[in-house]
């Protein structure tokens, strides 16, 4: 047999591969070697094998093939061997694969080994790839090597015992009469290790911090030592006494302190030592200090050491490191909750973050930025928040606006400075802003009488000077202000740099942006909607907004065409209804905002008529959720917003839904792939019904036929009709089955009708849909038809398919003659 290559002619001949297909090719030659010499069972050259393998290993490539020969090498008496063997157990097996029990009996004989050497392979490797069954096994060999004389095997040991308890925690009390013992021995790996140890066993299990608060005396002591011991060769790394001591001591005290008065009294003094004479000029005192930070703010400290540690992380604000910096702001936003005054006094250093180029302290100084935010600093803060919005990157623009716009709604100090700061932020952030700074003006716009004629000549200006009309948000406010207040911006007198306008150029503008090719079909539906409101505001201009409307009566866009049909419809038929059906809206009520941020609504505010729930799934518990508007259903519908929390009547009596949302079905809001394209040809002639889709719940149907309303990833859901025929009522069985082999969990079917209609669904059967067409949930829904015309139901459908939530939306309209004429 011809002796294999070394691992450095290997490593030498990988790289002087000038391409990825030369190596591929020499590691898949070398691998056949390798594979031969295993297979003759070639115990001379098995050790060198294994080492190539390993190293092929480590280059990413396949290497399963060479772990019963590493365990082979684990018995071997020669060193050498088991050394090789032990890394290869720990690089190719896991405790994931059952080959690696093989080696367990070999584990254990290499434990009471006399040699030290040995001994320690078979803890590191113990260490890295212990199972739940191993360290059962092994765990009172472990637990008799930690009371071993030797230093260097009782460390291994006692970090083997760490893992054993990662795995196997009710095993942690066979070492907590160790603790005390070791953690006093001279030797500073045993008691890093040892310290380690117990923050495992107190991580595992919180019940464990009350056995070891008594150690607390002697952490101090030891941590005290350190800072005060003189220089030591062995331990010091840049001028600090062994620092990962350090850092571990501090962060079992932040542990052990929690909630305890006693133990935090104890570490005060000591913290307050490590945070006034740990050195700051290397990366290692910074280190230490920033995990005395943390465990100052999470204990029960003394308020003047909690300003000690905001004022050390207001040091780190000043480093040029990055990694500090971003540290420190991290912590900072984590404290502010907590201690708003002493962060208060860093805010001109935060405030500077906001130059810093990375992303990543930018974040973070934006976000500390908000959380710094009251009545008293609201105009210097969000001046320089909106500097930084005009120079920052896009990705933070709709964030950065979002958050002033909370800001300036929660501690604006006067009405004009609300308008003119969020106005600011529109021509600012651009088409960055989301999507609900626009009602959120026009809310603002609506409840401030006085302001009408500012805000006006203000948005007025603001769409003169950007006459690209590139900025959606800006012209959408604008148009919706000059409608309503157009008569205001014309009568309003000049303020200060504030123009005179004259009613022309005001339907100039609109017709200017109706016209042009950037605005999209929402900014146009504002603008024709504005046009139309002036021709009352503006008696005068009545017959040129006429025109304007008219001509886009042939508009490309459906939107804005049946705007401009109905609007033009309204001028001839029915001109003495105009100004009525135009007359200016009345003041929005806007929901209140509660002291976290939060929006709630004013059950007060909205009227009966409006209200409605869409039932949900049975099974969830819980009293009924707050009324929601029409409006807030069909937005749910189509997935512009989301209600979870919607149930059905506590009694499980089914809700009647009005059906007045005809007018807002008809905005066009679900796109052409939602309805129709995803939905097969639904089937006329399918006689009988099979035995799964009759429910007693849901009432039996008398030979209906099936016709599919959904169908798609899998679920399959039918429509079951049948019609009374004493009355306008349809009844409908929906009959949801699973094709997929996961189950589908969490299933709930919501739907909403037109005005006409009016909507009942009783309580599915279910809402779990098993795999394989295995059960159906069925539900009886009932459709009220006094007018005789065709029905249309869209649908919103839920469910959970491998912990992931699905949502899927459409419209079904293919209903039978029958079914209503």
């Amino acid at each position: 047999m011809p002796v294999p290559n070394r691992l450095r002619d290997l490593i030498r001949n990988i790289r002087s591969c000038k391409t990825a297909a030369d190596e591929r090719s020499i590691i898949q030659k070398e691998c056949a070697d390798i594979r031969n010499g295993f297979r003759e069972e070639d115990s001379q050259f098995r050790c060198r094998n294994v080492a190539k393998v390993l190293y092929i290993y480590m280059l990413g490539y396949p290497s399963h093939f060479g772990q019963l020969e590493a365990l082979k090498l684990i018995v071997s008496s020669k060193f050498t061997d088991k050394r090789i063997g032990y890394l290869g157990a720990m690089l190719l097996l896991d405790e994931h694969r059952e080959v690696h029990l093989l080696m367990t009996n070999s584990l254990k004989n290499d434990m009471e080994n006399s040699s030290q050497y040995v001994q320690s392979l078979a803890l590191c490797t113990l260490g890295n790839v212990c199972s739940t069954e191993m360290a059962r096994d092994l765990a009172p060999d472990v637990e008799k090597l930690m009371k071993n004389a030797n230093a260097y095997v009782k460390k291994k040991a006692i970090l083997c015992a760490c893992r054993i308890v990662r795995k196997v925690p009710e095993m942690m009390e066979n070492f907590i009469p160790l603790a005390k013992p070791l953690l006093a021995d001279k030797n500073h790996g045993v008691m890093l290790a040892t310290v380690s140890l117990i923050t495992e066993m107190c991580r595992k299990n919180p019940s464990m911090c009350t056995s070891f608060k008594k150690l607390v005396s002697t952490l101090v002591r030891i941590l005290k030592n350190l800072i005060m011991a003189g220089y030591s060769p062995e331990h010091d790394v840049n001028g600090i006494s062994d620092p990962f001591l350090q850092v571990h001591i501090i962060q079992l005290m932040k542990i052990l302190g929690q909630n305890d008065g006693d133990s935090s009294e104890a570490m005060n003094d000591i913290l307050a030592q490590v945070a006034t004479n740990t050195e700051t000029s290397k990366n290692v005192g910074n280190a230490i200090l920033y995990e005395t930070v943390l465990t100052i703010m999470d204990i029960k400290s003394e308020s003047g050491l909690r300003v000690l540690a905001v004022n050390i992380l207001g040091r780190f604000l000043l480093n040029t490191d990055k990694n500090i910096r971003y540290v420190a702001l991290n912590s900072l936003l984590k404290t502010v909750h907590t201690d708003m005054n002493a962060v208060q006094r860093h805010r001109t250093t935060v405030l500077d973050c906001l130059k810093d180029p990375d992303p990543s302290i930018l974040r973070r100084a934006m976000e500390l930025c908000f959380a710094l935010i009251n009545s008293t600093n609201i105009r210097g803060t969000v001046r320089e928040l909106i500097s930084f919005l005009s120079r920052c990157p896009v990705e933070f623009k709709s964030d950065c606006s979002s958050g002033i716009f909370l800001a300036a709604e929660k501690f604006s100090p006067n009405t004009r400075w609300h308008i003119d700061t969020m106005l600011k932020v529109l021509t600012t952030a651009g088409n960055y802003v989301r999507d609900d700074a626009v009602p959120n003006l026009i809310h603002l716009l609506s409840a401030t009488d006085k302001m009408h004629s500012y805000a006006s000549q203000k948005l007025y200006m603001a769409l003169i000077e950007g006459s690209d009309f590139s900025q959606q948000p800006l012209i959408q406010v604008a148009s919706w202000c000059l409608g309503e207040y157009g008569d205001e911006l014309i009568s309003g007198p000049p303020d200060g740099e504030l123009i005179t306008v004259k009613e022309d150029e005001v339907l100039v503008l609109l017709d200017r942006i109706l016209k042009s090719s950037v605005t999209n079909s929402v900014t146009k539906a504002y603008a024709i909607n504005a046009v139309m409101k002036l021709s009352v505001r503006f008696p005068s201009q009545r017959v040129k907004a006429q025109n304007i409307i008219r001509l886009h009566s042939v508009s490309h866009n459906m939107e804005i065409q049946q705007r401009a049909v109905e609007y033009t419809a309204l001028f001839i038929k029915h001109d003495v209804l105009r100004s009525g059906v135009l007359e200016n809206m009345p003041q929005f009520e806007k929901p209140s905002r509660e002291e976290n941020g939060e929006n709630s609504e004013d059950d007060d505010a909205k009227p009966p008529e409006s209200e409605v729930v869409i039932p949900n799934s049975v099974g969830q518990t819980g009293s009924p959720t707050q009324p929601q508007s029409n409006v807030d259903v069909l937005m749910d519908l189509v997935d512009l917003g989301s209600y979870a929390t919607s149930t059905y009547h506590e009694n499980n009596r089914p809700i009647t839904v009005p059906g007045d949302l005809d007018n807002l079905l008809d905005l066009g809001v679900l796109s052409n792939s939602d309805s129709g394209s995803q939905f097969p040809p639904a089937p006329q002639n399918i006689n009988g019904v099979p035995s799964q889709h009759t429910d007693s719940q849901a009432g039996s149907l008398q030979d209906p036929a099936e016709f599919s309303a959904f169908d798609k990833s899998g679920l399959k859901i039918s429509f079951f009709f049948e019609r009374d025929p004493s009355s306008n009522i349809l009844n409908i069985l929906l009959s949801a089955r699973n094709t997929t082999d996961t189950s589908f969990t969490d299933f709930v079917f919501q739907a909403a009708v037109p005005k006409s209609f009016e909507l009942q669904m009783l309580p599915p059967s279910g809402s779990v849909l098993a795999a394989n067409s295995s059960n159906s949930v069925n539900q009886k829904i009932k459709i009220t038809n006094p007018n005789h015309v065709q029905p249309r139901i869209r649908m919103r459908i839920t469910y959970n398919c491998r912990e992931e939530n699905i949502v899927e939306m459409g419209e079904f309209n293919r209903f039978p003659l029958y079914t209503w004429q």
